[in-house]
């Protein structure tokens, strides 16, 4: 039985315009086990500690997630999760990859601190060379979001953005600032996704006026989401470059997907959601 189902299609027009051919790019991808998840403590708008959370549940639906990215032909790598360190789980947070060079985490918060070294180790056991412990506070992909050849970069919460000057000079690609001013999209890939090396859908509020600028500079045919989807965390989705896989709820931005010739694939991690995170949360690219 299949772990997840594509999201049906609204009703609409037949169209004579061929879509996009779309395909897919296999990726290598780092993730951890949720074995020692919880919510003990309250670092987003999304954490109430005070609420059940259920570490079973949460390692089911994170074991579903990983093996549709294994049934979609993409390499899984795992960390081990440390005893602890409940957040551990959202691996795109542990650290930033681009040509096989890695830029270490340095989280804001003193719950999370731990990580960013846990994670820089197994990068360094691994066989990684080009480690970099960085000088300021940036929160790996959380903050940090490739597009072809560009870093687009979140500040405003978490990430500070003196880090996007050392992650230019690291990894020497240009790298794009953009601010975040609602906390609720308190990392820049809650509030934006990467479709393609050109494509890329977001949720223009969740930026400062200039940095909706910009976008619209940059990506003026980009995806547009709605709140709605935005606060289900329709936007913390994974593209292969055909498929995208988001939250089942995010209906509006699965259909104009659907338009644009990308296959919205559901998984929804409702566990994890009280931790503020999902699919690209869960997800650390490991590129060259």
């Amino acid at each position: 039985m299949p772990y997840s189902d594509p999201i049906a299609p609204a009703d609409r027009p037949g169209s004579t315009t061929p879509l996009p051919q779309r395909t897919v790019t296999p990726k290598r991808i780092l993730m951890c086990a949720p074995r020692h998840f919880d919510v003990t403590y309250s670092i987003n708008p999304w954490m109430h500690p005070e609420k059940p959370s259920d570490a079973g549940s949460a390692l089911v639906q994170w074991e579903r997630l990983r093996d549709l990215y294994q049934e979609l032909g993409h390499t899984v790598e795992l960390i081990e999760p440390i005893p602890g360190l409940p957040d551990m789980v959202f691996a795109a947070n542990g650290a930033t990859v681009v040509d096989g060079k890695v830029l270490a985490a340095r989280f804001r918060h003193m719950e999370r601190t731990a990580e960013g070294p846990a994670y820089m180790e197994w990068f360094r056991t691994q066989g990684y060379t080009d480690v970099h412990w960085p000088e300021f506070i940036n929160e790996g992909e959380g903050d940090y979001l490739l597009a072809g050849r560009r870093l687009l970069a979140g500040t405003g919460f978490r990430t500070d953005l003196r880090s996007h000057f050392e992650a230019q000079e690291f990894f020497g690609v240009p790298v794009t600032g953009l601010t975040l001013v609602d906390p609720r999209f308190y990392h820049l890939d809650t509030a934006l996704a990467v479709l393609s090396d050109e494509e890329v859908m977001y949720f223009p509020e969740a930026f400062s006026a200039g940095s909706q600028a910009v976008l619209r500079e940059l990506y003026p045919d980009a995806i547009l989401a709605t709140e709605e989807d935005a606060e289900v965390f329709g936007l913390n989705a994974f593209s292969d470059g055909r498929h995208v896989l988001l939250p089942s709820a995010a209906t509006h931005l699965a259909d104009k997907l659907r338009k644009r010739g990308f296959e919205p694939i559901g998984i929804d991690l409702p566990e994890l959601l009280k931790a503020g995170g999902g699919a690209k949360c869960c997800t650390l690219e490991l590129r060259g």
